[in-house]
């Protein structure tokens, strides 16, 4: 049995992704969401309320649907990585990176050695409890990592970053840069947007994939003009709290 990344493959071949955030908590509502016609979905590991036994039964239910897993990790603990991995997430989108050197210990704990740190295990469900040939030698080359980059300076040293080896894109996360700006809560703020339209043109200049997510599709939208190419859009406890409030409300009429 062998192994591949799909999600790598069709990122770094250019094609446009377009997906949506898992937050409630819950493999029904993944494998749900799973069936809607997204491209990826992120489990958010950072603010959804995910153990790492949550996310196992998240990947599972992703697994049988058309759509592709991205999973938000709560940080950049290395232990933490490794038991994501060892569980079978193959992409991970990493929060909050702002150096360089960040971003190498965080490629370096994705890795087994000598290219990093990973901690060595083979009975788990990322070798599929034994059945992947060889898959020590070959995990590396699957794992696709996206630094989500959240601050102005994060993004001064967008280059920097984007060309760790091992960094596969960048993710500009526009409501905690709208914060660090003085914008809180403001991600749509024309300010906000044009920051994340210049750092879509130097990812381009330098050949690396970018992404990003808002609640709006028409934001969105401009940010697929501004040449990002993994967009999320929306995410499941939105559609079902917008979806809700507008049948409570036409019922009440």
């Amino acid at each position: 049995m062998s192994i591949s990344n799909e999600f790598k493959k069709r990122l770094l071949a250019g094609e446009t992704l377009i997906g949506s955030w898992c937050m409630a908590g819950s493999a029904s509502i993944v494998e749900t969401m799973g069936w809607t016609g997204f491209d990826f979905l992120t489990i958010d590991g950072e603010h959804g309320p995910y153990s790492p036994a949550d996310i196992l039964d998240s990947l599972r239910a992703i697994a049988g649907t058309p759509s592709l897993p991205v999973v938000r990790t709560p940080g950049h603990d290395a232990t933490y990585i490794k038991r994501l991995l060892d569980i079978g997430a193959q992409t991970l989108l990493v929060p909050m990176v702002e150096t360089a050197d960040q971003a190498k210990a965080i490629v370096a704990a994705t890795r087994y050695p000598p290219a990093g740190t990973r901690g060595f295990a083979l009975m788990h469900r990322a070798s599929r409890y034994l059945q992947v040939e060889d898959y020590a030698h070959v995990a590396n080359d699957h794992i696709c990592i996206v630094a989500q980059l959240e601050s102005p300076g994060a993004i001064d040293r967008l280059e920097e970053i984007a060309t760790v080896p091992g960094i596969d894109a960048v993710f500009i996360g526009p409501g905690d840069l709208s914060a660090a700006m003085g914008l809180l809560g403001q991600p749509t703020h024309e300010d906000v947007l044009s920051i994340m339209k210049e750092a879509a043109s130097r990812c381009a200049r330098i050949g690396v994939p970018c992404g990003t997510l808002f609640n709006r599709a028409d934001v969105a939208r401009r940010c697929l003009e501004f040449g990002y190419t993994m967009v999320a859009v929306g995410s499941d406890l939105a559609f079902l709290a917008n979806s809700a409030r507008a049948l409570a409300q036409s019922m009440k009429q």
